[in-house]
């Protein structure tokens, strides 16, 4: 009896590079492996808000709202760091007050994207675990503006005059005033 094989075959790199593996090799010999990416040196960074998300911790199961931020400017350019913004009764008072820089100001906003192309000045340092573990923490920050380049000049407008809530980077209503 014979069986059919349900693994497909195995793709080859001559597959996926139109025949052409030499240039590959020839780069791939050439090129060093780069660096793990460590923390970010301690300072003051021009980064935009690239996406803010529910989450829960791991250990203790913690609701907060994960804010990503990336890096514009300088050396470390591209580079993303994280904030965290706990929901617990304790942090409540100071995760508002981030989340409200942002324009953040009922629950319900938690729920639906933050605009596009906040830019912000980030006061960033560097912390040390108990055990060795260096990692970035947000120790403050500043809304400058919105980057016209982030907002989307082809979404729809119901008023061909006033800009589209998708271009402003608010929703409906504009219930986003971030500075």
């Amino acid at each position: 009896m014979q069986h059919d094989n349900p693994m497909p075959p195995r793709r080859r790199l001559s597959d996926i590079l139109n025949g052409g593996t030499d240039s590959l090799r020839t780069q791939w010999n050439s090129t060093t492996a780069a660096d793990d990416f460590k923390p970010l040196p301690t300072g003051l960074y021009v980064a935009r808000v690239v996406s803010g998300e529910l989450f829960t911790s791991r250990t203790n199961h913690t609701p907060g709202y994960k804010l990503t931020f990336r890096v514009l400017e300088g050396e470390h350019a591209g580079r993303q760091f994280w904030h965290d913004c706990w929901l617990s009764p304790a942090a409540l008072p100071m995760s508002r007050r981030d989340l409200g820089k942002l324009g953040v100001t009922s629950v319900d906003q938690l729920e639906t994207p933050l605009p596009t192309g906040i830019r912000c000045t980030v006061k960033l340092a560097l912390r040390r675990d108990d055990d060795g573990t260096e990692y970035n923490r947000v120790r403050s920050f500043d809304v400058t503006g919105i980057d016209e380049a982030e907002r989307d000049p082809f979404a729809p407008t119901d008023d061909p005059i006033a800009p589209s809530a998708a271009a402003t980077g608010t929703p409906e209503g504009g219930e986003y005033a971030p500075f």
